[in-house]
């Protein structure tokens, strides 16, 4: 567990080797960038380095001492890692402060305050804080405002606008940005996730520098539907009944749980997402980027769809407000139906009365 494994961040590195060797290590960070690009396993690995009685001013983990070993396998006692349960659409308070039962006699705020067992620190991570509700983001604010000596809390989220204003003035920020398509291929062949390197470099093409996206993509009947979807966003007139007839069932077809249905209405909501903002260069007078699909059909939206530059922009913000309201426990059908609805209204020119009226 060192810092080999982590591509793509060498500038991230250094800025935190610069702030240990200045003394001003901050108490609280948020990481944010797209998902899949390494953000929890950077953070895993910073908090090795920084609990590693070897690793010195360079962060450098000799990966061989008990808290190297015990960081690697999650069992350290001064490393709390905590995560958004899969069938959950929060992150639950229990996990921050003990259940009703065990009021900040357990959970993070509790064991990060505890004089560090083994070293000289304690370390906690939040991921996937994109999902700390009101409720938990108030639960961590004496945590933040009062830090325990010697303590760093990581929170990892996509971007700072997901995160209420008590989390955002309290933390520093640093941005982790996609990898490069060529450390994406690496990544999907050395973990076994692309038969060969032409897959890999297929995947990576189209990864916007996320495994996740990339592994996602992979997907046959993903990549089928995203090319039904294409064709109908743009057609001259878009048809929002008669897509949403096809897409409500295809992301069913996804499984039982809730979770991976609610992974690929993220994901197709994400494909239109950047159909728009493709659209949105076009005309603004640049060329769309993306595979040759995407870009074929973003320029026979340009040239036969009504509309102009603000009307791509407000596809996007409604298409975004819908990625929000995916993981927030809204009927995932009436959401996409009237997801697809709204993008035909503001198509053809007619108010949308709220976007974010779930």
């Amino acid at each position: 567990m060192t810092w080999q494994a982590v591509q793509g961040h060498d500038e991230v590195i250094e800025q935190f080797r610069r702030a240990l060797g200045r003394g001003r290590l901050a108490s609280t960070f948020l990481f944010a960038g797209p998902a899949g690009i390494g953000k929890r396993l950077f953070a895993e690995r910073l908090a090795q380095a920084l609990l590693c009685p070897y690793a010195g001013a360079e962060l450098n983990p000799c990966g061989r001492c008990d808290s190297c070993v015990q960081a690697s396998s999650h069992t350290h006692p001064d490393l709390i890692i905590i995560e958004k349960p899969p069938e959950k659409s929060d992150i639950p308070v229990s996990l921050l402060i003990g259940d009703k039962e065990h009021r900040m006699r357990e959970g993070l705020c509790h064991d990060i305050a505890l004089k560090p067992f083994m070293g000289g620190r304690k370390i906690a991570i939040i991921d996937d804080a994109d999902h700390l509700n009101e409720e938990g983001a108030n639960c961590l604010l004496k945590t933040l405002e009062e830090p325990p000596p010697n303590s760093v809390l990581i929170l990892i989220g996509t971007s700072p606008e997901r995160q209420l204003p008590t989390i955002r003035s309290r933390a520093q920020l640093i941005r982790f940005r996609p990898l490069d398509p060529a450390a994406v291929a690496e990544i999907l062949l050395a973990r076994g996730l692309a038969a060969d390197a032409a897959e890999a470099e297929r995947l990576a093409g189209i990864s916007e520098g996320s495994i996740e996206r990339a592994v996602a993509l992979a997907d046959e009947d993903l990549w089928a539907f995203r090319s039904t979807l294409l064709e109908a966003l743009a057609a001259p007139q878009f048809a929002s009944v008669q897509l949403a007839a096809s897409l409500v069932p295809f992301v069913e077809t996804a499984g039982k749980e809730a979770q991976p249905r609610r992974a690929r209405a993220r994901q197709l909501i994400g494909f239109a997402v950047e159909f728009h903002r493709q659209l949105l260069r076009v005309r603004a007078g640049a060329d769309p980027l993306g595979d040759d699909e995407l870009r074929r059909y973003v320029l026979q939206a340009a040239n036969k769809q009504p509309g102009d530059a603000e009307t791509a922009a407000d596809c996007i913000e409604r298409s975004l407000e819908a990625l929000n309201h995916v993981d927030r426990n809204a009927h995932q059908t009436t959401l996409l139906e009237c997801w697809l609805d709204d993008l035909a209204r503001i198509l053809s020119g007619q108010p949308v009365a709220s976007y974010g009226g779930m």
